[in-house]
């Protein structure tokens, strides 16, 4: 079939797929699908953007540690600890390395403290700084402690200025 151009809204109660068809076998497969639930399992392009924030995998962090880039690329990182804990971000070129990072790539990063007994607070490492909104109000963006539980849920915006160097500052 041919590309076909359309003006106004394209409408499914099905959703819609993107295939692509081996020119050798003919063999059909679907590398995208949009519905309600959105997958994508054939991922060719760069510089997307990622909105959706459901989290299938995280990383759990109970004890003072650096984090690994692919701790910290999950999104989601989890604390239990009764003690208070330190989670030291992985370094910009170890982290950007792990998620593919160019300039402009933006990774929202939380931090689960309620069901901790104790406060967590995050530590940037090398090639990773803190904006200058962080440093400017250290007490809303800048905020790098997490409390303890109902209210212990933070996220961070890490945005990256090269493959290996970011800034971070907290969001929520």
């Amino acid at each position: 079939m041919a590309a076909t151009n359309f003006s106004g809204p394209v409408r499914s109660q099905n959703g819609f797929q993107t295939i692509s068809v081996n020119s050798t076998t003919g063999v059909v497969t679907v590398d995208a699908t949009f519905g309600a639930t959105t997958s994508v399992t054939n991922l060719t392009t760069t510089n997307l953007v990622f909105t959706d924030q459901n989290h299938p995998t995280t990383a759990a962090i109970n004890a003072t540690a650096t984090a690994t880039a692919a701790q910290a690329a999950t999104g989601y990182i989890t604390s239990t600890s009764a003690a208070a804990t330190t989670i030291t971000l992985p370094t910009g070129t170890d982290l950007g390395t792990a998620i593919g990072a160019t300039r402009g790539t933006v990774l929202e990063l939380y931090v689960d403290n309620t069901a901790g007994a104790s406060t967590v607070t995050v530590a940037v490492n090398t090639n990773a700084v803190l904006s200058s909104a962080a440093a400017d109000t250290p007490g809303s963006f800048g905020d790098l402690t997490i409390a303890a539980g109902a209210t212990g849920l933070a996220r961070f915006t890490l945005m990256f200025s090269s493959a290996t160097a970011y800034t971070f500052s907290r969001t929520a």
